[in-house]
């Protein structure tokens, strides 16, 4: 498996002409997700922590030209990855936004804490789930197209907030102060 290192990812992150603010998002979903692997890999020691902490730092790689194009970003971010050679990273990139499955019996998966670090940062901070759902449907619940995808995306995240923290020594009002900030942008 390839997977490609922070600094591969900041060059990419410069080469797509990424906003700021969404460099400063992406930095801080890589530190939750790696905060929630390293205490997560401890039951499930099979979490691929490199793998995990690029996907989090490409999670919006195609964020800023969506908003010219209107593509969706998490499906061309997802084929940008594949075409570089990493098809791991581009799976869990397609996923960020809405997973395939989540199934409380199965271990964790790399995807899933993406998805969950993601729904966790408004901007670049760091606030409980409810704030960042609501930020979502304000902001894409106006288009008819996206308002299912929403209340789909609301229960997913609800259900993987339940099967994460179950396997965590803290509660997710506690994940602010739990995260270290290793991950610095480049």
């Amino acid at each position: 498996m390839k997977t490609p290192n922070q600094k591969q990812c900041f060059a990419l992150i410069r080469t797509m002409g990424m906003m700021d603010h969404i460099v400063d998002h992406s930095v801080m979903v890589g530190n939750i997700a790696l905060c929630l692997c390293r205490h997560l890999k401890k039951k499930t020691p099979s979490l691929n922590v490199e793998l995990t902490t690029a996907a989090a730092l490409l999670h919006d790689i195609t964020k800023t030209r969506s908003f010219q194009t209107g593509e969706i970003h998490s499906e061309t971010g997802g084929e940008l990855l594949e075409d570089l050679g990493y098809p791991e990273v581009a799976n869990i990139i397609r996923q960020h936004v809405i997973l395939d499955c989540c199934k409380d019996t199965a271990p964790v998966s790399e995807q899933e804490i993406v998805n969950y670090a993601d729904k966790r940062v408004l901007h670049d901070k760091v606030v409980p789930l409810s704030k960042r759902l609501e930020y979502i449907e304000v902001r894409y619940g106006g288009n008819k197209e996206f308002q299912k995808r929403i209340t789909v995306m609301w229960e997913m995240t609800t259900t993987l907030e339940n099967k994460l923290f179950k396997h965590l020594p803290f509660s997710p009002s506690r994940l602010p102060e739990k995260v270290v900030h290793h991950i610095r942008r480049q």
